[in-house]
C-alpha cells in the first residue's frame, strides 16, 4: 500500500470520532486529505485585516478582528435555530449571525475572546451585520495564529478550521518525508514551468505568498484538465466504432407529411438545422450531431423529422430520455406528429408491465415496431432492434459514457446519432462532454409562444411575492418555488429547500396542495410527485434544480427562485423554461438577500434578455460561469480547481498535449502511472470506461 492510501487515523490527533467526521467530507485516506483543497476564493490574507469602522456594508466578504461581547441563541419564524454574537473593537460594534451547526460552535465564544472573522457584511438596525461567518479564536490554546496566509476549508459538524489545518500540515510533513509522485509527464512540467507536485500541494494549502498560490492553482488547473482529456481520448479509442454507416435517401413522403401536419411552420433556424441533420443522414459516414436549442426552440419537432426519415427508409429509430415522465411527454408529442401516418410507436420504461413489455420486444425484434421511446430501460440486453438506424438522446449529458455506447451498439452497423440539449454551452465544452460532434444551434422561440416576464425582488419583498403565488393558485394556476440547496450550508444563512418547504407549509401554503421535490428522493418518489403536479393534483412544487429537465405543465405560470444570486444566469433561464408553456402570461420572480450592486445588476440582465446563449456569455463575463455546466451529471469526474468554461484556453492546450503524449508509448505509460498517483479514484474511473 502506498503512503497516501493509508487511513487518516494514522495521523496524530485523528481518533475514531474524527475519522467519522472526516468521512462525512469523503476523506478516508491521507491522499484524500491532501486532495481536499481549501476554498479557492477564501484564503485569509492577514495583511488585509480591517476595523469594524472600515467594513463596507455592500454584502461583500471582508476580514476583521474583534472581541466577543455576548452570544445568544434564537429561533426564526420557521423554527430554525441560529445564534447572534455581538463583537466590538475600538471603532465600533458588529453582530454575527451563525446558522446550522455553527450555532453550537458559537457556544465557544465566551465574552472577551479575541477572534478573527470573515463574513459577508451588510447594514443592520443598530450595528453592521455579518453572515456566512467563519471565525478563528486567536490564542495559543486554539492553535493557529495570525501568521501567513490561512486556508479556509468547507467543514462538517465537529470539525473546525484548526483541526483541518493541523491534519493537513501533518499529511504534508509525511509527503515531504516520503515524496509526492508526479502526475504530469516531465516534458510538460518543464514546458509550462510548473511547480513540482509537492510544492504545488504545499502552496495550495499553506501558500508562502499570493504569487505561489497562483502558481499552484495554475498547475492544478492544468493537471485536472490534462488528465480529463487523456481519459476521454483513451476512452474514445476503446469505444471507436469501425462499423459501416447507413446512407439514407432524400426526404420522402413521410417527412413531407409531418411538415404539413406540424401546427407551425419551421423557423429559419429550425429549417437550417433540419437541412444539416438530413444531409448528415444521407451521407455514408454515421451522423454525430449535437442539436443545441434554447428552451422551447422546437428540438423535438426536428427529432420527429429525423425519426420519420429513418422509418421511410425502412429502418427503426429510438429516443432515450433521462426520466420516465420526460419519456411519456416525448411519446405524447410524437404520437401527435405521427397521427394517421401508420407509424408504430411505443414506450418502454422500468414501469412497463411484463406482458406489454414482452409483446413490445417481440414487435421490436421483428421490425414491426418502428419507433421506440424510453429511459435507461432501452439499454437492457434483451432490448433488440431488427434494423436500428437512428439513436436520439435528450439531454445526453445525464447519461454515463458506457450507457451512451450501449445504445448505439444495438445494431450491426453504426447508427446515426442525434443528441438534443437545451443547455447553452460553448463549442469547446460540447466537444469535451459529447465527443467529436457536429453542432447545430437553434436560437429563438416558435411563433406564438409568450416570453416569460422576469422580475427581481430583494428579500424584504418576500411577503408580496408569496401573496402573488397564492393569487395565481386561487386563479387555477400552478407554481414552482426553486431553492439552491437541499440541506443547510454551514456558515451560511442560506435556507435549505427543506426549511423553505416547512416554512411555506405553515404559512402561505397552509391550505394549498403542495410537495417537496429534490434529488435525494427515490426515482419512484420523484416520478410520483411530478405526475401528480402534471395532473394538477398538486398546485405548488417546492424544489431544487431537479426540475431543470422536467415535464411539460402548461398550467404552471409562476416560478419563484429563492436566493437567485446563487444560480448562474443560464441556469435560471433554463429553469424558467418550465413555465410559459401555455396560453397564459407566465412569470419568473427572482428573490435575493444579496443587495450588492453587482449581484442585483447580474440578475436584472434576466429581465431584459431571453436568449439563453447570450445569457451564457453574460455568465462568462460577470460570474466566471463556474456553475453553468457542472461535471458530475455528465458521467465525468469532479474537478476541484479547474472550470472547463472559465479555463477554455487551458482545456484546448490540454487536448493538444494529451493527443501528443498518448501518441508516444513512453509518455503514454507515464500518464497511466500518473493516474494511479492522483491520490484518489476520480480519473481512474474515466480511464476504466
Amino acid at each position: 500500500m502506498k503512503w497516501w492510501q493509508e487511513s487518516i487515523n494514522t495521523l496524530k490527533g485523528i481518533g475514531p470520532k474524527r475519522v467519522e467526521a472526516f468521512a462525512r467530507l469523503n476523506i478516508q485516506t491521507i491522499g484524500d486529505l491532501l486532495n481536499f483543497y481549501p476554498r479557492l476564493d477564501s484564503y485569509i490574507d492577514n495583511s488585509k485585516i480591517l476595523t469594524i469602522k472600515e467594513l463596507a456594508t455592500d454584502g461583500s466578504l471582508q476580514l476583521f478582528k474583534a472581541t466577543t461581547l455576548r452570544a445568544v441563541e434564537r429561533y426564526s419564524a420557521g423554527g430554525k435555530r441560529y445564534a447572534m454574537v455581538t463583537v466590538r473593537d475600538e471603532t465600533g460594534y458588529a453582530t454575527l449571525f451563525l446558522f446550522g451547526a455553527q450555532t453550537y460552535v458559537a457556544r465557544q465564544l465566551k465574552p472577551d475572546l479575541e477572534i478573527l472573522i470573515r463574513g459577508r457584511v451588510k447594514p443592520g438596525r443598530s450595528t453592521k451585520t455579518v453572515s456566512e461567518v467563519m471565525f478563528q479564536i486567536l490564542d495559543a490554546k486554539h492553535g493557529d495564529t495570525l501568521q501567513g496566509i490561512q486556508p479556509v476549508y468547507n467543514l462538517t459538524e465537529s470539525l473546525t478550521q484548526t483541526v483541518l489545518r493541523q491534519s493537513v500540515r501533518r499529511a504534508l510533513e509525511l509527503a515531504v518525508k516520503l515524496g509526492s509522485p508526479e502526475t504530469i509527464p516531465e516534458p510538460l512540467v518543464k514546458k509550462y514551468g510548473f511547480l513540482n507536485r509537492l510544492a504545488c500541494l504545499q502552496n495550495i494549502h499553506f501558500p508562502e505568498s499570493m504569487a505561489l498560490l497562483a502558481a499552484a492553482k495554475r498547475r492544478l488547473i492544468y493537471e485536472e484538465l490534462f488528465l480529463l482529456q487523456c481519459g476521454l481520448l483513451l476512452n474514445r479509442e476503446h469505444n471507436h466504432d469501425d462499423r459501416a454507416g447507413i446512407k439514407h435517401g432524400p426526404d420522402g413522403k413521410l417527412v413531407a407529411a409531418l411538415l404539413r401536419g406540424f401546427p407551425f411552420k419551421l423557423t429559419a433556424a429550425q429549417a437550417k438545422a433540419w437541412r444539416e441533420i438530413s444531409d448528415d443522414m444521407e451521407g455514408r459516414q454515421p451522423m454525430h450531431r449535437l442539436l443545441q436549442g434554447d428552451v422551447g426552440s422546437g428540438k423535438t419537432a426536428l427529432a420527429a423529422l429525423a425519426l420519420a426519415k429513418t422509418v421511410e427508409n425502412g429502418f427503426q429509430g429510438c429516443l432515450m430520455a433521462p426520466t420516465s415522465i420526460l419519456a411519456h411527454q416525448h411519446l405524447e408529442t410524437l404520437q401527435a406528429f405521427f397521427k394517421d401516418t401508420g407509424v408504430q410507436l411505443a414506450l418502454l420504461t422500468s414501469a412497463t408491465k411484463a406482458a406489454e413489455r414482452e409483446q413490445l420486444l417481440n414487435d421490436l425484434a421483428a421490425g414491426s415496431l418502428q419507433i421506440l421511446i424510453g429511459t435507461h430501460a432501452l439499454l437492457q440486453e434483451d432490448v433488440q432492434f431488427a434494423h436500428l438506424a437512428l439513436v436520439v438522446t435528450d439531454e445526453q449529458h445525464r447519461f454515463g459514457v458506457n450507457q451512451r455506447a450501449a445504445l448505439v451498439n444495438k445494431s450491426g452497423y453504426a447508427p446515426d446519432t442525434l443528441v438534443m440539449t437545451a443547455t447553452p454551452i460553448p463549442r469547446t465544452l460540447a466537444l469535451t462532454v459529447y465527443g467529436d460532434v457536429d453542432l447545430s444551434i437553434m436560437k429563438g422561440m416558435p411563433p406564438g409562444r409568450k416570453q416569460v416576464r422576469t422580475l427581481c425582488y430583494t428579500g424584504e419583498m418576500r411577503d408580496k411575492v408569496y401573496a402573488g403565488l397564492v393569487r395565481q393558485v386561487r386563479a387555477g394556476r400552478q407554481a414552482y418555488v426553486v431553492c439552491p440547496s437541499i440541506e443547510e450550508v454551514e456558515g451560511s444563512d442560506l435556507a435549505s429547500v427543506n426549511d423553505v418547504f416547512i416554512h411555506l407549509k405553515r404559512t402561505w401554503l397552509k391550505d394549498i396542495p403542495c410537495a417537496l421535490l429534490h434529488g435525494k428522493l427515490k426515482n419512484s418518489e420523484k416520478e410520483a410527485i411530478m405526475t401528480a403536479f402534471a395532473a394538477g393534483d398538486l398546485k405548488v412544487l417546492v424544489t431544487t434544480t431537479v426540475i431543470e429537465v422536467g415535464v411539460n405543465v402548461p398550467n404552471a405560470t409562476l416560478m419563484i427562485v429563492e436566493n437567485a444570486d446563487r444560480f448562474g444566469l443560464a441556469q435560471i433561464h433554463q429553469l424558467r423554461g418550465r413555465v410559459g408553456r401555455g396560453e397564459q402570461q407566465s412569470f419568473c420572480v427572482l428573490v435575493t438577500d444579496n443587495q450588492a450592486p453587482e449581484a442585483l445588476a447580474r440578475l436584472n440582465v434576466l429581465h431584459s434578455c431571453s436568449d439563453g446563449f447570450e445569457l451564457s456569455e453574460k455568465d462568462l463575463e460577470l460570474r466566471g460561469a463556474g456553475q453553468l455546466f457542472g461535471l458530475r451529471q455528465h458521467g465525468l469526474p469532479d474537478l476541484y480547481v479547474a472550470d472547463i468554461l472559465r479555463d477554455t484556453d487551458v482545456l484546448v492546450a490540454c487536448r493538444k498535449d494529451a493527443q501528443k503524449v498518448l501518441a508516444d508509448p513512453q509518455l503514454r505509460a507515464q500518464v497511466l502511472t500518473a493516474v494511479e498517483n492522483q491520490f484518489d479514484e476520480r480519473f481512474a474511473n474515466i480511464f476504466k470506461n
